[in-house]
C-alpha cells in the first residue's frame, strides 16, 4: 500500500469537500439509477459519496483506516442518510464477494495506490456482470497555468517527486486506459474533463487552498523531513500561490482522465 501524499489537514479537506457528482463524476451519472448498488472506493470526506446516496439504492463507502472513514460516516449522519454502510478496506484485496455491486467508483484514488492494475482487478471482481467500474484521476504533468511563476514550477516538481516517493503515480489520468486493459477489461470508454479556475473567487479559493496546503499539510511535512525542500522554500511557494491568486489574468487548468470499464 502506498502512502497517501495529501493527508487530511483542513486545507486538503477544503478542496475535497466541494466535490460532487456534477463537478467530479458527471461521466458516470448516466449509469446511475434508483436501483444501483454502488461501491465508493476511497470516499475521503464523503461529499461525492453522499451525493451518490441521493440517487442510487445503496452506497458502500471505503477508506484505508477508521479515522479516514469517519469523515464520510460523519457527513452521512449529518445529512440524515440511511442507505449507506462503511468498511475499512485495502483496494488491492477487497473483502467483498464477487459480483457484489453494480457500479464501483474511485475518484482520485489510483494515483495514490501501489499497484493500480491490481486495484482495478479487484474492482472488476466485485462488480456484477454488466456493471461498470468508473475511475477518474488528475494528471499533474498536464496542469497548466498563467502567468508563468517559477515557484509554481517548483511546486509541481516537488509534488510529483513526493507522490512517487510515496509509491504513487501523480500522472495517473493518462494511464487509466492502459491500466484498465492490463487489468483485463475489454470494453473501456476513456474520456477526459477539467477543472478551471479563472474568476477572482475561484482564484482566491484555489490559490489560497494551495498556499496553506504547501505549508501545513502532510505533503509539507514530507518535503521538509525528506530534505526535498526547506521550510523557507515552502514559504516562497506559498507566497507565489497568493500572487497567482491576486493576478487579474490568472488562469489554472486541472486535467483529468476518466474511464468507464464494463465488467
Amino acid at each position: 500500500m502506498a502512502t497517501y501524499t495529501h493527508g487530511h489537514h483542513e486545507s486538503v479537506l477544503r478542496s475535497h469537500n466541494v466535490r460532487d457528482i456534477a463537478n467530479s463524476a458527471a461521466y458516470l451519472r448516466p449509469h446511475l439509477h434508483d436501483g444501483t448498488r454502488l461501491l465508493d472506493v476511497g470516499a475521503g470526506p464523503g461529499s461525492i459519496t453522499v451525493d451518490f446516496a441521493s440517487v442510487v439504492a445503496h452506497v458502500t463507502a471505503t477508506e484505508i483506516d477508521e479515522a479516514a472513514l469517519s469523515l464520510s460516516r460523519d457527513l452521512a449522519t449529518e445529512r440524515g442518510l440511511t442507505n449507506l454502510d462503511f468498511s475499512v478496506e485495502d483496494v488491492h484485496g477487497l473483502s467483498f464477494a464477487d459480483d457484489s455491486f453494480d457500479v464501483v467508483h474511485a475518484h482520485q484514488v489510483l494515483q495514490h495506490v501501489a499497484d493500480p492494475v491490481q486495484a482495478l482487478r479487484e474492482m472488476r471482481r466485485v462488480t456484477a456482470p454488466g456493471g461498470v467500474v468508473a475511475v477518474r484521476d488528475a494528471d499533474y504533468a498536464g496542469f497548466l497555468w498563467f502567468p508563468a511563476i517559477p515557484e509554481l514550477d517548483r511546486w509541481l516538481d516537488l509534488y510529483r517527486r513526493a507522490a512517487r516517493a510515496n509509491g504513487g503515480e501523480p500522472d495517473a489520468g493518462r494511464r487509466l486506459l492502459s491500466w484498465a486493459r492490463a487489468a483485463g477489461f475489454e470494453e473501456v470508454e476513456a474520456t477526459a474533463s477539467t477543472w478551471c479556475y479563472a474568476t477572482p473567487e475561484q482564484r482566491a479559493w484555489w490559490g489560497g487552498m494551495w498556499a496553506d496546503r504547501i505549508r501545513e499539510s502532510a505533503l509539507a511535512r514530507q518535503l521538509v523531513d525528506s530534505g526535498m525542500a526547506t521550510a523557507e522554500d515552502l514559504d516562497d511557494i506559498s507566497e507565489a500561490w497568493r500572487r497567482w491568486a491576486a493576478d487579474g489574468d490568472g488562469w489554472y487548468l486541472v486535467p483529468h482522465g476518466e474511464i468507464i470499464a464494463r465488467a
